[in-house]
Order: C-alpha cells, then sequence, then structure tokens
C-alpha cells in the first residue's frame, strides 16, 4: 500500500516532463510547418520573377529586331528594279542595244561627259559613212552605162593605175599638152574618118598636130560586110606627104575569133604598101550601136575579149604596135582588162580630166574639137607615148 504523499509527488514530477516533451514537439512542429511555408512562398516568387525576366528579354529582342530592320531599309539605296512602274515606259533600242550585265559599281558621268561622248560617237559615225561612201573613198569609180545609168564599180588593185598628174597639162588653142619643166612630153593627134571629110595635113602639121589616126576601114554591124573606108587611101598618102606620124583604126563587129582574124587579115594587108610609115598603133575598135541593134549585141564580155585577143595578136604577128579603143563604160564592164594587160590602151573620155583609173597611153577628150586643117567637129587626142621615137 502507498503512502497518500508519495503517489501525488510521484505522478506531478512525470506530468511535467511530458508536458515539456509535448510542447517541445509542437514548436519543432509548429517551426518546420513555418520553414515549408517560407520555402514554399520562396519558390513562387522565383518563379514570377523568372517568367517576368523572359517576357522582358522577348521585348527587348522584339525592339532590337525592329530597330535594326528600319536601319536597314533606311541604309539601302533605292533601285530601279525595286519600282514597278519603269517598265511603263518604253525603252530606246539605240541607247540600251543588247542585253548587258549591270553596272552598278561604274560611277554615273557628268552631263557634260555624256555630251562629249555623244559628239564623239557622231563623228565616227560621219567618218565610217565617208569611208563606206564609193564616191569618196578612192575604192570606187563611176560608170555610166549605155542606158544612163550609173553605177559605182570597184577599183581592181590588180591592174595597173595611170600616175598622170593633169596640174602638168596645158592647152593651147584648144589642143593639150602635158609638159614639165617647160618640156613637152606628149604628142598632140587627130583621128580621122570619111565622115571628116577632106582634110588639109599641111594646116594640120602647121597647127601642132603630130600624129593621125586613120580608119582603114569596119565591119557593118547587120550585114557583117567588111568594107575599106572611103577616104582611107587618100588619108594615109596625104598625112604621108606632110610629114605627119600614122597610125591606124578599124571598126570590128567580128562575133567569134575567126571573123576577128579575118579583120586583121584585113588591115595587115591594106596596110602593106605603107608599113613603114605606121610607126602609131592599129588599134581595135569595137563598140555597141546608139538606137540599133549589132552583131556584137548577144556576145559576152568573155566572147569580146577573145575576139579583141584574136586581133590584136594578128596584127602583132605583122610587126604592128596593137591597141584597142574605147570608153571608160566599155573598157571597165563590157571587156576583161586583167586579159588585156600586154596591150596599149586608147580611151575615149570627152572630160577635162579623165577618171578612168587604169593605164593608158592616148586620149580621145574631145569629138567636137577646132583645129586648123579640118572643117568642123574634129576628134582630137593626146598621146603620151612617143611611138615614132622607139
Amino acid at each position: 500500500m502507498r503512502l497518500p504523499g508519495e503517489e501525488e509527488s510521484g505522478g506531478s514530477g512525470l506530468s511535467v516532463f511530458y508536458m515539456a516533451i509535448g510542447v517541445t514537439a509542437f514548436v519543432l512542429i509548429l517551426l518546420v510547418s513555418l520553414f515549408k511555408m517560407n520555402d514554399k512562398k520562396r519558390s513562387g516568387s522565383d518563379y514570377i520573377k523568372e517568367m517576368q525576366q523572359r517576357q522582358e528579354e522577348a521585348a527587348a529582342q522584339e525592339t532590337a529586331t525592329e530597330e535594326a530592320a528600319q536601319t536597314e531599309a533606311a541604309g539601302r539605296k533605292l533601285r530601279a528594279e525595286d519600282l514597278d512602274f519603269w517598265d511603263m515606259y518604253p525603252v530606246d533600242e539605240e541607247e540600251t542595244g543588247p542585253e548587258k550585265p549591270a553596272e552598278s559599281s561604274k560611277p554615273v558621268k557628268s552631263t557634260f561627259a555624256d555630251k562629249a561622248e555623244k559628239e564623239r560617237q557622231e563623228q565616227q559615225q560621219k567618218e565610217q559613212e565617208v569611208q563606206n561612201d564609193p564616191s569618196t573613198d578612192g575604192k570606187h569609180t563611176l560608170v555610166t552605162t549605155p542606158d544612163g545609168k550609173e553605177e559605182w564599180v570597184l577599183i581592181s588593185p590588180y591592174l595597173t593605175k595611170n600616175t598622170y598628174d593633169f596640174t602638168k597639162m596645158e592647152e593651147k588653142a584648144g589642143l593639150k599638152r602635158y609638159m614639165e619643166n617647160g618640156r613637152k612630153l606628149s604628142y598632140v593627134g587627130v583621128d580621122i574618118s570619111k565622115q571628116t571629110g577632106s582634110v588639109n595635113f599641111a594646116g594640120l602639121k602647121a597647127a601642132g598636130v603630130d600624129y593621125v589616126m586613120i580608119r582603114l576601114g569596119g565591119r557593118g554591124y547587120s550585114t557583117g560586110q567588111i568594107t575599106l573606108d572611103e577616104n582611107f587611101k587618100a588619108n594615109i598618102e596625104g598625112a604621108i606627104a606632110a610629114g605627119l606620124d600614122i597610125g591606124v583604126y578599124f571598126y570590128s563587129q567580128a562575133i567569134n575569133q575567126d571573123e576577128a582574124i579575118q579583120e586583121a587579115n584585113f588591115v595587115v594587108q591594106n596596110l602593106d604598101p605603107y608599113k613603114g610609115n605606121v610607126k602609131y598603133p592599129v588599134a581595135f575598135d569595137m563598140e555597141f550601136v546608139s538606137n540599133d541593134e549589132a552583131r556584137i549585141d548577144g556576145l559576152s564580155r568573155e566572147d569580146r575579149t577573145s575576139v579583141a585577143i584574136s586581133f590584136l595578136e594578128g596584127v602583132k604577128a605583122a610587126g604592128y604596135v596593137p591597141m584597142f579603143y574605147g570608153d571608160k563604160e566599155w573598157l571597165i564592164k563590157e571587156i576583161d582588162l586583167a586579159k588585156l594587160q600586154d596591150y596599149d590602151v586608147w580611151l575615149a573620155q570627152e572630160e577635162d580630166i579623165p577618171d578612168y583609173p587604169y593605164q593608158y597611153a592616148m586620149w580621145q577628150y574631145s569629138t567636137k574639137g577646132v583645129v586648123n586643117g579640118i572643117t568642123g567637129d574634129a576628134n582630137l587626142n593626146i598621146c603620151f607615148i612617143g611611138y615614132s621615137q622607139r
């Protein structure tokens, strides 16, 4: 059995102990709860702050991007291709020319430089036009065809050019002379036929004529008949008596080489009595007939050339100097001069200064001249070769 004082005293001490433990546990629980609550509060605040920071960084980056885009747009130069409306206006083809790569790096020329460049180009164009103009390029010569048409013909670089200096040409009493340092380098001549009529050869000699070219005969341009000139005998004997140098010519209408040889033989036979007096050439004269048809009209250029060569070789074989006669158009267009370079040329061109580009030995410069010894129009000639002195 316990005593009343002992039982109360023991129970009271144990209760205080348990109470102290309970208080301590409560305080600990309370502290743990407070710590957990503070920790939760702190975690939520950090999250909010982090989200706000990300939003601010995104806004700042967006602002920076917009500012960079504006800066780039402001700094970039405006180009024609950025605008749609340029193709509304037509482009001058001469100014653009063929498509060229862009040359944006080239500096823009000043207005003065553009004008100077344009003037330079215009000048170059004018110079090119002058070079391409056949009347000024020095490479062409003008030929008038029988029907009156004009044609610029290229001058052959393979044919011998004449080198006459016509500043040295003098004219006295209607007769031309080629002079140098007061010395006459040419010879005065006339050509005559039955159409000339009666000729005073002594009068010709006194007038200063050096030689005569006498028509020996010809072939009919329609009949083909060969005839002797009615005045040939009187003319050649009159010229011999007057002491004039003599050459002859034959009017041909041969249509083949056989006829040309026939004509040459006819000339040689009729010259035989006067052979020692014929110092000047025997000339071949083939021409179209004005306002009428002729036997030779159907011949080609090659045919006419072959006929001429056959005649010239025939008289050459007989010991005479061969020559062929023609106007500028005939010589350049109707025969092949390249095949006739071995023969002398008698040019017919009624001009103060002939523009026939190639070499020639004799020039008939007028068919309406005036000279003592011939009544009416006279055919006047100048020769640059002294045939009688050879």
